[in-house]
This record gives C-alpha cells, sequence and structure tokens, in this order.
C-alpha cells in the first residue's frame, strides 16, 4: 500500500486491453502499476509507474512485488503472465482465482486436457509432447483430422488444423514457433455444432456468480481462419446445453478449489451430441470480451476484477441478462498492407453503438494471423436475432477495410 493509503495493484503487460482496467482501477483509487519488457505499450501511458521487466521471470516480477508492496496482481487479457501472477500472488499472500498450482494447470493446455479427461469430463483425444518424434510416432492414437497448437499460446497464435499425418511436422514446426515454452499439443479437431462460445464468466468464493455464452465467427478468408472474427451475444447455444456446460464449469471451478475472480471460457457444442470445455483460464479474455459484457449486460465485470484482485467487496452479480442483441466486429485486414479506411454499409450504421479503430489512414497493417493483429472493434445493436444473425454470415459485405 502506498504511504497515501492508496491500495498498489500491478497489471503484466501493456496492451490496450488494459486500459478499462486502469479506468477501472483509477475509479476505486487504487495506484496502479504496469510491468512487461516493451516501454512503448499504450497501457504504460496510462497506469501510474511503470517496470520494465519481463512477465515471465516469476522471480524477477516477485522481487519487484516484495519491494513495491502491492495488495495485488493481475495479469487481465494478458496470457503470458498468469502463471507469474498467479505465483506472485501465492508468494505474497494476495488474492488470487487459484493456487500456482491450480492454475498452472489452467495455463498448460496438455496438463488441462489430461485434468478434465481424469475427472471424467467431456474431452477430445489429446496429448502434450516436447518433440517431434514423439509426436509423429503417435499418428494412430488420433482420429483424423486433428489440431496442432502450442501448450502456453492464447490468440490463436500457432494454431492449424491437418488432415492427414504426412502434413504434421509442418504444424509442429508453426506451434513450435509461438510456444514459450518448446511444448505442443495435438488433439482430435471437434466439429462444431452451431457456433462455439468464447466469453468471460465471474466467481465468487468458489461459486460461479456470472456464467455467459456467446456465439463466435470466423473469417473463412483470415490468413489464420481460426482466429475469432466476431462476437455476439446472448448466444444461440440450445438451453440444455448451456445449463450442462454451467453445472460442469461449476464442477471445475470446486475441483480446482478457484475462489473469487474472472475467467476467460471457450466451450463449444460439437456434432456428437456432447458439449466441450475447451478453454478455461484465469483472466480477463483478450477482443474486449468483458467490456462487450458490460455493454450487453451491464455485469461489472472489469471492476469487480479489478476490486476482487486486491480483496475489497465486489459489486453483487448474478447470471446475465442482455439488453437486446449485441454484436462485436473484430476489424482486421485480410493480407499485409497499408490502411486506407474502413467502410459500413449505410444500413448497419444505425445499429453501430461503438467504433475503436486503433490505426489511422496511411499506417502498416497484417493480416490476421491472430487476436494480436486485430486493428479495431466495431460493437452493434440489433432489434432481433434474426437481423444479427443475417448481418453475421456477411460481414464481409458491409464491413470492408480498405487497404492499399
Amino acid at each position: 500500500m502506498s504511504q497515501s493509503g492508496q491500495k498498489k495493484i500491478m497489471l503484466l503487460g501493456g496492451l490496450r486491453y488494459l486500459l478499462p482496467v486502469i479506468k477501472a482501477a483509477h475509479k476505486n483509487g487504487y495506484y496502479v502499476i504496469t510491468v512487461d519488457y516493451i516501454p512503448d505499450n499504450i497501457a504504460h501511458k496510462y497506469s501510474d509507474e511503470y517496470y520494465n521487466i519481463s512477465i515471465l521471470d516469476k522471480e524477477a516480477v516477485l522481487s519487484l512485488t516484495k519491494e513495491l508492496d502491492i495488495d495485488g496482481i493481475m495479469s487481465f487479457a494478458v496470457d503470458p503472465g498468469v502463471v507469474t501472477a498467479a505465483y506472485v500472488a501465492e508468494k505474497m499472500g494476495l488474492p488470487f482465482q487459484g493456487s500456482y498450482e491450480a492454475v498452472s494447470i489452467l495455463q498448460d493446455k496438455a496438463k488441462f486436457r489430461k485434468f478434465l479427461t481424469e475427472h471424467n469430463f467431456n474431452v477430445p483425444t489429446a496429448k502434450g509432447y516436447d518433440n517431434k518424434a514423439d509426436a509423429l510416432a503417435d499418428t494412430a492414437i488420433f482420429n483424423w483430422p486433428v489440431i496442432v497448437k502450442p501448450v502456453d499460446s492464447a490468440g490463436s497464435k500457432g494454431v492449424s488444423k491437418v488432415d492427414t499425418p504426412e502434413r504434421l511436422i509442418d504444424a509442429i514446426d508453426y506451434a513450435l514457433s509461438e510456444s514459450h515454452n518448446g511444448h505442443f499439443i495435438i488433439e482430435d479437431f471437434l466439429e462444431k455444432e452451431g457456433n462455439s462460445s468464447d466469453t468471460d464468466c465471474f466467481s465468487i468464493n468458489g461459486e460461479l456468480a456470472f456464467c455467459s455464452f456467446s456465439n463466435q465467427f470466423f473469417d473463412p478468408n483470415a490468413e489464420n481462419p481460426y482466429t475469432p472474427a466476431a462476437y455476439s451475444w446472448p448466444s444461440t447455444m440450445p438451453a440444455n446445453i448451456q445449463e450442462e456446460l454451467r453445472s460442469e464449469l461449476q464442477r471445475l471451478v470446486t475441483l480446482l478449489k478457484l475462489g473469487t475472480g474472472i475467467y476467460n471460457v471457450e466451450t463449444r457444442l460439437c456434432k456428437n451430441g456432447k458439449p466441450y470445455i475447451m478453454e478455461f483460464t484465469p483472466r480477463g479474455g483478450g477482443n474486449r470480451l468483458a467490456e462487450m459484457l458490460d455493454i450487453a449486460a451491464n455485469a461489472h465485470l472489469i471492476e469487480n476484477a479489478v476490486k476482487a484482485a486486491v480483496g475489497d467487496s465486489i459489486i453483487p452479480m448474478s447470471m446475465p441478462e442482455y439488453d437486446g442483441h449485441i454484436a462485436e466486429i473484430i476489424l482486421h485486414a485480410d493480407n499485409d498492407g497499408i490502411f486506407d479506411r474502413l467502410e459500413i454499409a449505410d444500413d448497419k450504421r444505425p445499429l453501430v453503438i461503438e467504433t475503436d479503430l486503433w490505426v489511422k489512414n496511411g499506417d502498416k497493417v497484417n493480416g490476421f494471423t491472430g487476436a494480436n493483429n486485430a486493428i479495431g472493434t466495431l460493437v452493434l445493436r440489433f432489434p432481433t436475432r434474426e437481423a444479427l444473425e443475417r448481418a453475421m454470415i456477411s460481414i464481409n459485405d458491409w464491413c470492408k477495410i480498405i487497404i492499399k
């Protein structure tokens, strides 16, 4: 705590997704410290203090937190820092969603799949590796096609679908190029029924107090077609499947002895009729998901995440009730080039409630290989579910990024 009596919160990372977190922290009178090894990251311009330390270096971050005597630590929407945050919280006796052991399971895709299997959750055939030879020797255990991805990467970086064993080696190389620890996972490709869900949830004292589901959309023209390109709420997933997933998510929270905080959760219903928990990470999601839920359901997710991190009482929460039909478009370029302009069809303009463009005319932009190549967001409110669904299947017809 500072000499003035302000609580100090440390945020790992410096991406723009931290800006609403910093705003919420300042609203509550907290002193904000940001940490990463990229001084030019935008969040550092808005924090009260910045330190140039790698968020992957657990011991260096721990040493800094002892020196600064912080009251809470978060790695909101910054996947590489979550394990470090949990480690520091445990060593310092600070609030966090779960123990270092539990968080280490959730943050490693191979460990997470193993945990789900051992506790009889629905899970695809999956196995983690630290070398190519073992993986290439195991091709017969999978039901092809498969998905190959780093065990410790987010934002769909390093992820690819492989139809035949002959193409596996290239996918492994791609996964390893985006891995921090040199480990990757291979798992059966689960064909989804309807839209998959990627959204944020919140637990209070081990009980899921806010559990949402979304519709996740992808751009088949993108360089990485597995990077989410749009979201909408509420979910069109059948109500009974949502209820089953809520129950299974609560079971997961209970098994891992999780406490209070925010989670980014990916789920899907598959063609085999079974729902699956794909990801459950103790952080806010990227792509402004918590912000969208604040708009769509007045959820207070960001403010409560900040309050929970420093041990303050949080705003009461309940299961989401949505205000209309909300869509978020992740603006992106299909190819590398120079940004010229954003074009929105005239009939969609009245539905736009927020445009957040992160580039200007003349800026260099990259093809959409991962969430880090997004160039902004567009938020719309539709009068009916049908109107939203019509728009979402034709996004590229009415929302165009013009590049030179």
